[in-house]
């Protein structure tokens, strides 16, 4: 381990004259936002919206005051994320952007616009070369690729592949476009179910590889022509296009953690992250429902490293447990990979030294 990095942490209390929104500020303003968003920077604020029914996502009104410490600090906040590769409530812009909306996130309450940053259907998205141990190169929402800067909240939680979903998962999952999610979750093309397939001919109007057909009245995917793209997945209408979601996870843990590393290229100086580590769910905020806590709440907490971060929510929460809840409830998820892997590859360092406000 190297140099340990500064992890800040503010607790939950709060009395009148200090409530949580101010305390967040404080957060935010000692970990050094002044000294990383230049004046002008168009800033991604890349957050989880939620998906409808899930109700763990980080509170817009905390999103508000982020927004305006970008603000104070000159530069141009804007609300960001990918759209999934599952066909959810979030699965294209007009869908996610109604889904922020019903959540909380409208213009009036968070402050600032959203922008969905890989386009329509996740189409949209920037190459990046990271010469990874498994991938070359990943690909990333355009807009977060091409912000001047970045702020991710993250709300600590678990995940099924990951053992726990945080700064790391947030980033390189959560930065990634459509195929990038596919190059993560699987080594496969997607395959359409052909007892639900009417043959419409949907997906392969969308196909930009020219890899699906229908034959005898069912679509198939050819896993020599396709691109990896996931088009299909979104705009089947009867939902029969799937994902084989065949990655063991520790190989998905150190693709998501690459993809990281690409979603931070060029913005390393220019990142602050923000975790919320509350109302810690058993699974992804990409549910529609987010079941009862796994562990006690334990406060918010700010670095410019994502790896001594996510490895001080975790040790955070394994004290307030009194036993590892993300082990416990995916006991065959080494969440540890991740962590091991992001500090192999120069992300950061497992190492930290706790500053409390």
């Amino acid at each position: 381990m190297g140099t340990p990095s500064t992890v800040w942490l503010t607790d939950l209390s709060a009395r009148p004259g200090k409530n949580l929104l101010d305390k967040t500020g404080a957060l935010l303003r000692a970990a050094g936002i002044g000294q990383r968003i230049s004046p002008g920077a168009l800033t991604a604020v890349k957050l989880h919206f939620g998906e409808k029914g899930n109700t763990a996502f980080v509170r817009p009104v905390f999103i508000r005051r982020i927004v305006e410490e970008i603000a104070a600090a000159g530069g141009k906040p804007f609300l960001t994320d990918t759209n999934t590769l599952y066909a959810g409530s979030r699965s294209n812009t007009v869908d996610h952007l109604s889904t922020a909306i019903t959540n909380g996130f409208a213009y009036a309450v968070a402050g600032a616009p959203i922008v969905i940053a890989d386009g329509l259907r996740g189409e949209s998205f920037v190459r990046v070369q990271v010469n990874g141990q498994v991938c070359q190169e990943v690909s990333i929402g355009s807009e977060i690729a091409r912000a001047d800067a970045m702020v991710v909240v993250t709300h600590f939680k678990g995940h099924e592949l990951g053992g726990f979903g945080g700064a790391l998962k947030n980033l390189g999952m959560g930065c990634a476009s459509r195929s990038g999610k596919l190059m993560q979750h699987s080594t496969v093309s997607p395959a359409v179910d052909p007892s639900g397939c009417s043959g419409c001919g949907a997906c392969v109007a969308h196909c930009p590889s020219g890899a699906i057909r229908v034959l005898d009245a069912k679509a198939v995917i050819s896993a020599e022509e396709c691109i990896g793209c996931a088009d299909c997945i979104v705009v089947c209408p009867e939902g029969t296009v799937h994902v084989d979601w065949n990655e063991a996870s520790p190989l998905v843990q150190r693709k998501m953690v690459e993809h990281a590393l690409g979603a931070l290229s060029g913005k390393e100086s220019r990142t602050l992250f923000v975790t919320f580590v509350t109302q810690v769910s058993p699974m992804c905020d990409c549910y529609g429902h987010n079941d009862r806590p796994i562990a006690p709440d334990v406060g918010i907490l700010a670095s410019a490293d994502p790896v001594a971060l996510d490895q001080a929510c975790a040790d955070l929460v394994i004290r307030a447990a009194g036993k590892d809840p993300f082990r416990e409830t995916h006991p065959t998820v080494d969440w540890t990979v991740q962590l091991s892997h992001a500090e192999e590859i120069g992300l950061g360092t497992r190492s930290y030294r706790m500053e409390t406000l």
